[in-house]
């Protein structure tokens, strides 16, 4: 796992030494992506540039520096990721041309050769991987840029000024000479809807994300793209092209034409494929272990680890003083089962808000899942002992995982039978009742055991309920309502232009040939939410840490796979995950695993009423706000009001805010994070 980075000049007017060192800058600002080695490569007129940070996962030798050249030095590659099958791909190479040495045994070398021998569209084909790829070819001058199939290393590219830029993260654009680019207002209002900024757009005006599954060819650097074309891909002009090489879509028409119906079969290929995809992704040359939050899909995969190990494997896991947001207890109990070896560290309330601090440099645009810092508080923990760690990311959206699969259909279909008249009372007399009289009544229903339901956090669900019973009246708002927190957002956002187009695809007319809106539903998660919010926060926060992660759910075979089941094999009677519950169960009793699904949070709504209410404050000063102007403030100042009042839980809404707010504040100060081991010890 590594950084790249590098830019491709509007015209050769630097010497070698100032190209070096503008790249070698730029490098340097994601040192923590890879610590082991670096490199840069400059072409023979100064007008490109590539550069690496590299950590050493396969081939510790020199023999896997990069950038790296082809064996027939057409070719050039910067490339951040892992190649799962490249043995297997080398022996296919092999096959073909006997005449090929190999200097070393890294993936890269591997890849090169591919790409030499098939050409960059079929080698990418045959890669079972996640990767970001830049790579330059000498022959036809072209460079291309490339993200693997579900998004799981970053890549961002666009302009500064008339140079054409790329790189892992933004902290490397803002190094190049001459950043100035503004923020982007039209990103900050998606931003505050759905907690994230969606691909392809960045935080920064001109600057963009290659989304998944895409690839970038371009041989002039003046080529321009506007964010009107880049909504609408395929990208095809002079200078530039953008076109999918991978697509989410065909998978889906493939496995609706090709259902497998029988259980059974379905259950022995699940267990095949996943045991093939953790085979694969356990190969390292450094130490290994995995996330484990004693969840279905962490267990299945630690499970499935151990069974194939001769020796514990190593686990990690956190819990919080707070017993509510704690699921450690689960984890352990996993553990001591599957006989792993188990590392469990219980954190306090400080501890966790003082990683706040270092979160708008880690993820360098403003990102609000405050799942973030639990994700890089056991990032750190596992760094300790392992460099690769496999996670159970991509599972919910594959199988159905998240409640909104389960519930959401039912409750549209009561909605829709509701005159709106009566939705609206109903939301008013929900929402008037406090969010700590809710919870009061969810513990005493906890307390009698009433059913098998788990009432915890009742207000909170409670007037989210509320919210969409006020404001849901077509299919799409039963999506975007749930993953929505500033529903007001356009007003929010001061100066706001519609001329860039709608962002978001109607939910209706995704996927026609899909009946189920479950099924829908996976698909915008699987295109958005996946990789812009889950993928994002385990890449920066773990990479902020030189920690790899690996997610064998999303091997593209067990996408495929996943995509052929009908959904009886996922949601059943209100859960979801079905069929992998019942692997699971086959390794882990069945006791240990089913609760009420908990997510991976932090008790913020306490915090910004107690120990965080200071730091709010000032991010949320009126006249700072209008100073900036970015946000209405009298929006903002009355949000915050009603929450300190108790009567309301608007914790999420105003993260996003102070999120954006802190992050504009580190924008003009963010320097690297060279010095985090510094900042921060456990």
């Amino acid at each position: 796992m590594c950084g790249i980075s590098g830019f491709f000049l509007s015209s050769p007017d630097k010497g070698f030494s100032e190209v070096h060192n503008i790249s070698k800058t730029m490098s340097d600002k994601i040192l923590h992506r890879g610590p082991n080695d670096s490199g840069v490569w400059v072409n023979e007129n100064n007008q490109l540039s590539l550069a690496h940070r590299r950590l050493s996962i396969l081939d510790l030798s020199s023999a896997g520096h990069q950038p790296m050249e082809s064996f027939s030095k057409r070719y050039i590659i910067s490339f951040n990721g892992e190649i799962y099958n490249h043995l297997e791909v080398r022996s296919k190479l092999e096959k073909i041309d006997p005449r090929i040495t190999w200097t070393g045994s890294s993936d890269t070398e591997t890849l090169l050769a591919a790409i030499e021998l098939w050409g960059i569209e079929k080698a990418l084909h045959e890669l079972v991987g996640m990767f970001a790829i830049a790579l330059w070819d000498k022959n036809d001058k072209k460079l291309y840029l490339v993200r693997d199939r579900l998004g799981e290393k970053p890549l961002y590219f666009g302009w500064i000024g008339s140079d054409f830029v790329f790189g892992s993260e933004l902290k490397s654009l803002k190094a190049f000479k001459g950043f100035s680019n503004q923020v982007c207002r039209y990103a900050l209002d998606q931003y505050l809807r759905l907690m994230y900024v969606p691909s392809p757009l960045s935080i920064y005006e001109g600057i963009y994300k290659l989304e998944p599954g895409c690839l970038l060819t371009i041989d002039s650097p003046n080529a321009r793209i506007s964010p009107t074309e880049i909504l609408a891909l395929p990208v095809s002009k002079e200078g530039i092209k953008i076109e999918q090489w991978w697509s989410l879509e065909d998978v889906i028409k493939s496995g609706v034409d090709n259902q497998i119906t029988d259980v059974n079969q379905a259950s022995c290929e699940l267990e095949s494929r996943l045991k093939d995809s953790i085979s694969s992704q356990s190969l390292s040359d450094v130490p290994l272990g995995a996330f484990l939050s004693g969840g279905v899909d962490s267990s299945l995969t630690v499970a499935l680890m151990q069974e194939k190990s001769i020796k514990p494997i190593d686990t990690f896991t956190i819990g919080f003083e707070e017993k509510k947001y704690d699921e450690s207890v689960y984890a352990s109990a996993v553990a001591k089962h599957l006989g792993t070896n188990h590392t469990e560290v219980i954190i306090t309330s400080k501890e966790a808000r003082d990683i706040i601090p270092l979160l708008p440099c880690i993820y360098d645009e403003p990102f609000a899942d405050s799942s973030q810092i639990p994700t890089y508080l056991v990032s750190s923990i596992a760094k300790k002992q392992v460099t690769v760690a496999l996670s159970g990311d991509g599972a919910d959206e594959l199988f159905g995982g998240y409640n909104r699969y389960t519930q959401g259909p039912g409750i549209w279909e009561k909605l829709f039978k509701t005159p709106e008249v009566f939705r609206k009372i109903l939301s008013h007399s929900v929402s008037a009742i406090p969010i700590s009289s809710w919870d009061y009544l969810g513990s005493s229903l906890n307390h009698l055991k009433i059913g098998s339901q788990n009432f915890s956090q009742l207000g909170d669900k409670a007037h989210k309920v509320a919210n969409c019973l006020k404001e849901m009246k077509t299919l799409d708002d039963m999506y975007l309502n749930p993953i929505s927190e500033w529903s007001q957002h356009a007003s929010l956002v001061k100066g706001l232009s519609n001329s860039i187009g709608q962002f978001n695809s109607k939910f209706s007319e995704q996927l026609e040939f899909l009946c189920d809106a479950e099924h829908k539903m996976m698909f915008l998660d699987s295109k958005t939410y996946l990789p812009d919010d889950i993928l994002c926060k385990v890449d920066r926060a773990s990479m902020s840490v030189s920690l790899e992660v690996r997610a064998p759910f999303l091997d593209y075979r067990l996408v495929d796979f996943a995509w052929r089941l009908p959904l009886s094999m996922k949601v059943q009677n209100g859960q979801g995950k079905y069929i992998l519950r019942q692997l699971l169960y086959k390794y882990v009793p069945k006791d240990l695993i089913e609760r009420p699904k908990m997510g991976f949070g932090v008790p913020l709504c306490d915090w910004l009423r107690g120990h965080l209410r200071e730091w709010a404050e000032d991010l949320l000063n009126e006249q700072r706000l209008e100073r900036e102007g970015y946000l209405n403030s009298k929006i903002v100042i009355e949000t915050w009001r009603k929450h300190l009042s108790g009567k309301y839980d608007y914790s999420a809404r105003l993260w996003a805010i102070l999120m954006f707010q802190a992050w504009l504040e580190e924008a003009k100060t963010c320097s690297g994070l060279t010095n985090l081991d510094r900042k921060i010890a456990l």
